[in-house]
């Protein structure tokens, strides 16, 4: 058996130190979360119990969790679906050069590189300025979408340059008008990546804290709900918060790659059907 170098060890290493630092910290959350009634913020724990699960579901003597919940779902929702259907657009666009479409894209992607802080900031300010109300659902979207869109962009570009073009030949060929061809042949071929921007869109918009910061008006989102928590909150409670949030995101993460999963294997039986000639 040929044995390894001395290098091929060290990397092990550092990449072990690596997922340690990653996953540390959500890991001792989750297992300060299951202390008993008189456990506290740091170890040693006192007791084993779901004690903390149980009192996130009783009433709270500070916030609105569960309401920060459902505002930060159906938010990530909306950014997720509004996401999807502009970069898909979009990539449709671009792939045809028109006048502007380098200052076009060059404007859409700048958000990247600016502090979230001052988009925050930024689209507050517009929304005063214009006497709007500042709201989660409107300066709070607009201000998230300037960090989703940019990522949807990227991905769409990247999925249409490496589009082959035969598919949507050979389905006009056959009489298809534009919007057919779209959605049986593109949309079809596509639909992985859509998946991928649409986990982007969601969880960035789920988990977002410094461009909702300002703009989502009198309502919190849960990011910011945990935040504020923090400077009140001195129980575990708090660790079974974000133990569930976690489980939540990673569940939301699995349900994608599911569907991913499901499309790849219906492609591949639709694939093997037409070589047979079914």
């Amino acid at each position: 058996m040929e044995r390894r170098p001395r290098s091929f060890y060290l990397l092990a290493a550092v990449f072990g130190l690596f997922v340690l630092f990653l996953y540390g910290p959500i890991v001792t959350i989750g297992i300060l979360s299951f202390q008993g009634p008189q456990g506290g913020l740091t170890f040693p724990m006192n007791g084993v119990s779901l004690h903390w699960f149980r009192d996130l579901f009783e009433q709270q003597a500070v916030g609105d969790i569960w309401g920060a919940f459902r505002r930060s779902f159906g938010l990530g929702l909306m950014v997720m679906v509004t996401t999807v259907v502009i970069s898909v657009l979009a990539g449709l666009a671009f792939r045809k050069r028109f006048a502007g479409s380098a200052i076009l894209f060059y404007a859409a992607i700048t958000s990247l590189v600016i502090p979230s802080i001052l988009i925050s900031l930024g689209v507050g300010l517009i929304f005063n300025q214009l006497g709007l109300k500042v709201h989660w659902a409107t300066s709070g979207f607009g201000a998230q979408l300037t960090w989703t869109l940019p990522f949807g962009l990227l991905i769409m570009f990247a999925v249409f340059n490496r589009f082959d073009r035969s598919y949507e030949e050979a389905a006009r060929d056959q009489g298809a008008t534009a919007w057919q061809t779209i959605r049986h042949v593109v949309l079809p071929i596509i639909a992985p990546s859509l998946i991928g921007v649409a986990l982007f869109g969601f969880t960035l918009s789920y988990d977002e804290f410094a461009r909702t910061l300002l703009t989502a008006g009198s309502y919190n989102t849960l990011p910011l709900e945990i935040f504020g928590m923090t400077t009140n909150v001195t129980t575990p409670v708090i660790y079974a918060l974000g133990t569930l949030t976690t489980a939540f995101s990673l569940a939301i993460i699995g349900l994608f790659l599911l569907c991913a999963w499901i499309l790849g294997k219906r492609r591949a039986r639709l694939g093997s059907d037409a070589g047979k000639g079914i």
